[in-house]
């Protein structure tokens, strides 16, 4: 699968609209993660912590307006410390809007300290046609940090028979460990790159989900469970396990994604797959 890169304009200092930040911290305490820290500024908020499977910390992140216009920019910023277990989701799929010619933003920030684990697991982002938005993911992991998350856009909106016949999407992956790189990626998506062979072949979803650390028997267990299955594939990279899918229906691809998660959990965190309760609502 191979994809144009290009790096928009991301100045936001001569946007306007509306900024949302939010700052959160987890420690291990008494026996359980716990959130030490929150500190929020705008439209981005958690719910009360949940404890389905007892010492792993469950948080839900919401945008209450519903979607990001022209001119908005988003803040996550989220520290896992020594031996804390985190997993974050979405109650809902984030919406980027048709611009009028402004930038939004969204930037997401993960530390992990030694001996804890973050799961990133949010619902789909819907970018509808028309956006113009620019995002980065940076990822810090300690030599001995464990992390499985995915993201998942959507170009468009199939069920309205919208495509992307304009705009433009780029993201940004910065993968650190013990402060060396270990991954970057940037990748832009626009008309072209939606509906050409070399692109998404006019498949509206389109992920990349990553694991670490991870190992041949890993690469092999995911390989088997694509099989020969198209616009699915799976690499190891250095101990990071990067999976990328493309398809015509986001619930599906998210579905596949599900099913590497609960096959890799308990491998990478010692622990099987507890499905957050948002997720059947």
């Amino acid at each position: 699968m191979t994809f144009s890169a290009k790096l928009l304009n991301s100045d936001s200092s001569q946007q306007p609209g509306w900024h949302a930040n939010l700052a959160l911290r987890f420690a291990k305490q008494h026996g359980k993660t716990v959130l030490t820290h929150r500190q929020h500024h705008g439209p981005l908020l958690i719910q009360r912590p949940f404890y389905p499977e007892g010492e792993v910390c469950h948080v839900y992140v919401l945008h209450p307006p519903g979607g990001v216009v022209a001119g908005d920019c988003l803040n996550l910023s989220i520290h896992a410390e020594a031996d804390s277990a985190v997993l974050i989701t979405t109650p809902a799929a984030n919406k980027f809007y048709r611009s009028d010619g402004l930038l939004a933003q969204q930037h997401i920030n993960l530390n992990i300290a030694a001996g804890a684990s973050l799961e990133w697991l949010p619902q789909e982002t819907l970018f509808y046609e028309g956006a113009r938005v620019n995002t980065t993911f940076h990822l810090e992991l300690a030599a001995d940090a464990r992390f499985l998350g995915w993201e998942i856009g959507v170009l468009g909106r199939p069920a309205a028979h919208e495509g992307f016949a304009v705009g433009d999407i780029c993201m940004n992956w910065h993968i650190f460990r013990a402060n060396d790189i270990l991954y970057r990626e940037r990748l832009h998506l626009d008309a072209q790159a939606f509906a050409a062979n070399w692109g998404l072949q006019a498949h509206s979803a389109y992920g990349s989900l990553f694991a670490y650390p991870a190992g041949l028997a890993q690469l092999t267990l995911i390989q088997a469970l694509i099989g020969d299955r198209p616009r699915q594939g799976v690499t190891l990279l250095d101990n990071l396990l990067i999976c990328r899918a493309l398809d015509h229906r986001a619930d599906c691809l998210r579905g596949f994604f599900q099913d590497i998660w609960h096959a890799l959990r308990p491998d990478l965190l010692q622990r099987s797959a507890s499905v957050p309760r948002i997720w059947a609502s």
